[in-house]
């Protein structure tokens, strides 16, 4: 049975990111795509010109629409952007019983910030309710309220004080980390485990975490045992992050290639 996804995020009108990059990533891992849209942004690779949050009562209503008709197997959630969004997205994930993929993006890959500062507090009030949260090590910190983690020892560190906020599991982004391989570090009732990957040289980074997180919707949503589902997720990424120079999207940073593994025709 093809998983029905539901990507709870922001738009990015270049393709890379946000909703855009959650379906791309949503269907090239077997899933059908759907989408609640939390923020309209102006955006290229080079970064963030302009964002407006979508009205809750309209939020309010795509959940609703699409839950009193559609079977949801997993939700991925990504950009919620201030205070009343989060409590709205809050309230219309009660009574979905498939699992919760949270990636709290905070600050675009440029800078900008995609979570107003003061709506921190209630993201970690997000947390309890997720399967899963993937952070990077800057949102890691910022979700803590401390200093970015600088080695792997300190990954683990936060990594674990992550889930005692609440979440039943944390994937902790290593790519920050200085050094040729790209550490993710699962923490669960299991303990910790390690995820590797070869750093690949491209600047064609723009939206890794939105497709990381939504590859791991998808995969959970299929059924996968969560260390499955983020092998299978990682593994992905690193492809489309290996052919990503195929593509020609942009002067800044550009996107990952989602459909690498569709033969490519020749005009």
């Amino acid at each position: 049975m093809i998983p029905n996804i539901l990507s709870i995020a922001g738009s990015d009108p270049s393709g890379g990111a946000g909703i855009q990059a959650d379906l791309k990533a949503i269907s090239a891992n077997g899933g059908y795509g759907m989408s609640v849209i939390t923020a309209l942004t102006a955006q290229n690779t080079r970064g963030v010109q302009a964002v407006r949050l979508c009205d809750t009562d309209m939020i309010t209503a795509q959940i609703e629409a699409l839950r009193a008709d559609i079977r949801i197997d997993a939700v991925k959630i990504g950009m919620l952007g201030d205070a009343a969004i989060i409590d709205c997205v809050t309230r219309g994930l009660d009574g979905i019983d498939g699992p919760v993929v949270l990636d709290p993006v905070m600050v675009a890959k440029g800078g900008d910030r995609l979570l107003q500062a003061e709506a921190v507090e209630a993201l970690r009030g997000l947390l309890p309710r997720a399967d899963v949260i993937t952070p990077n090590l800057p949102e890691a910190a910022d979700l803590l309220g401390c200093a970015e983690a600088r080695t792997l020892d300190e990954m683990a560190a936060q990594a674990r004080a992550l889930r005692d906020l609440g979440p039943r599991a944390v994937l902790l982004k290593g790519g920050h980390l200085a050094g040729q391989a790209c550490p993710d570090l699962l923490v669960t009732d299991h303990g910790l485990q390690r995820f590797d990957a070869t750093r690949i040289a491209t600047r064609n980074t723009h939206g890794t975490g939105c497709t990381l997180s939504s590859a791991l919707a998808t995969a959970l949503g299929a059924g996968l045992a969560l260390p499955e589902a983020v092998q299978r997720a990682k593994s992905y990424l690193t492809a489309a992050l290996a052919a990503a120079d195929a593509l020609t999207v942009g002067s800044g940073f550009g996107p990952v290639h989602h459909f690498h593994a569709m033969k490519r025709t020749t005009p």
